[in-house]
């Protein structure tokens, strides 16, 4: 392990021999792993949202106002049930949230993974990770700044990856999908929330762009399965979708 890797904060210490490329000079200076940089977000191959909602919660004002519009939906979400009692995280094992936000789910994957455990959030926003980074990076909880249609880890090396309410912004949600399976270890366990506007969902994907998108009934669980996915299952609440699954 080199010094710069020793200087590290802890979970963004283990995260480096998780990546498929890691950085020779980490950037940590904002307190999460910024593997973006200065350049656009993602890269030539990878689809960018440039919708005017994603622009709204990426901005410092857009993220506090998303942060306790979340808080207020996760503690309704928690009420029928937390993603958590899905995913069986083993002990000492390694989750991933995707789209992480301002970390809270994050934080309740570390403590679902016990005192060696370690759980990652990926977020392509600066202002959602540093707030998340200012309320709950911690010695198992660490951040990174990465695109979730390409994220940065090697294949098989999660345990559990949560994504609760980022799919709709994202541009392809079916490559966030693939390389969530990717990352994921043969036998680990997904749980994903999304909106839903079931039948009507190919009218409102006929509407102009606006960055954010609604999935039909089987749309999420269709594309698990083809990732291979057993045992899917959904849950439709409301407006709400909850699709779980496990590799293999």
């Amino acid at each position: 392990m080199t010094d710069v890797h020793v200087s590290l904060p802890p979970a963004l210490r283990r995260a480096m021999d998780l990546l498929t490329d890691p950085p020779a000079d980490p950037d940590v200076s904002r307190g999460y792993l910024d593997l973006l940089g200065t350049a656009p977000a993602g890269d030539a191959g990878v689809a960018k949202n440039t919708g005017p909602i994603q622009a709204a919660w990426a901005s410092p004002i857009g993220s506090m106002l998303y942060d306790n519009a979340q808080a207020l939906s996760r503690r309704l979400i928690s009420a029928w049930r937390h993603p958590v009692e899905w995913l069986n995280i083993p002990a000492g094992g390694t989750a991933l949230d995707v789209g992480s936000g301002p970390g809270n789910v994050t934080s309740s994957l570390a403590r679902a993974a016990g005192p060696d455990g370690l759980a990652l959030g990926v977020d392509i926003s600066e202002a959602m990770l540093a707030r998340a980074v200012r309320n709950e990076a911690g010695s198992q909880v660490g951040f990174i700044r990465a695109d979730a249609q390409r994220l940065p880890l090697r294949d098989n090396t999660v345990d559990a990856v949560a994504s609760i309410a980022v799919l709709q912004l994202i541009p392809d949600p079916a490559a966030a999908l693939a390389e969530m399976a990717r990352v994921l270890r043969p036998g680990g366990r997904l749980a994903v929330m999304v909106p839903t506007a079931g039948r009507a969902a190919r009218l409102w994907q006929m509407l102009p762009n606006i960055g954010v998108r609604a999935f039909g009934d089987d749309e999420i669980g269709d594309i698990l399965e083809d990732n291979g996915f057993a045992s899917v299952r959904v849950t439709n609440l409301g407006t709400l979708q909850w699709v779980r699954g496990k590799k293999g």
